[in-house]
């Protein structure tokens, strides 16, 4: 199987990071579609969808018996109706701990994401929850923006018990948006007092191996 992140924005794609990976006979847990649909006070629109997600629990490299791991892939899609802002993947991720009603806060450990080559491997202890994120952080250079995994992987250690995981996209969308970061990609900045919009789309959790 292949890993890696594909962007495809209204004016072109790049490919990042692909490299050949051995997924195991595991069978691929799809998940459900998700779609979400934020109105601003003003009027902007922000739409969220998520398409085809699975995961595919493997075999932790560390074969240590306290290892945990999954292959993720999915296509995102977010369209806003007007003025420009910023995109990001990432991913929920914890130990004997049930995230489906549990939503990125104050109280979890964030990690910044590595790159889109790299495997994300975290070490949790039983009840952590780690927000992984800006696995994918861009401006919106046009009203649509969409991505898609391959084969991202997510290896924890030190979990004796099960491990949950489970992908968000959050958008921030305005009328008054300016880019700050260095070849837009690191998020911008809001001015002036137009339409402010902020929406997250949470994936369904699945197990890690």
């Amino acid at each position: 199987m292949r890993r890696g992140l594909v962007v495809a924005a209204v004016v072109g794609a790049f490919a990042a990071g692909q490299v050949c990976m051995d997924a195991g006979s595991a069978d691929a847990l799809t998940l459900p579609n998700g779609y979400k649909r934020v109105v601003g006070v003003d009027g902007t629109v922000v739409q969220m969808w998520r398409i085809g997600e699975k995961a595919t629990p493997i075999s932790s490299v560390a074969a240590n018996g306290a290892g945990r791991s999954a292959l993720i892939s999915g296509k995102y899609k977010v369209r806003v109706s007007r003025g420009g802002g910023n995109v990001q993947l990432g991913y929920l991720v914890g130990c004997q701990v049930q995230l489906g009603d549990l939503t990125a806060g104050a109280s979890m450990t964030l990690t910044p994401a590595p790159s889109a080559t790299a495997t994300i491997s975290l070490p949790l202890a039983p009840g952590q929850v780690v927000d992984v994120a800006n696995i994918f952080n861009k401006d919106l250079s046009g009203p649509t923006v969409s991505l898609e995994t391959q084969a991202q992987q997510i290896d924890v250690q030190g979990c004796g018990g099960y491990a949950q995981a489970k992908s968000y996209v959050r958008v921030t969308a305005t009328s008054d948006y300016n880019s700050d970061g260095v070849g837009g990609v690191k998020g911008g900045t809001v001015t002036g007092s137009g339409d402010f919009v902020q929406a997250t789309l949470f994936g369904a959790p699945f197990s890690l191996n």
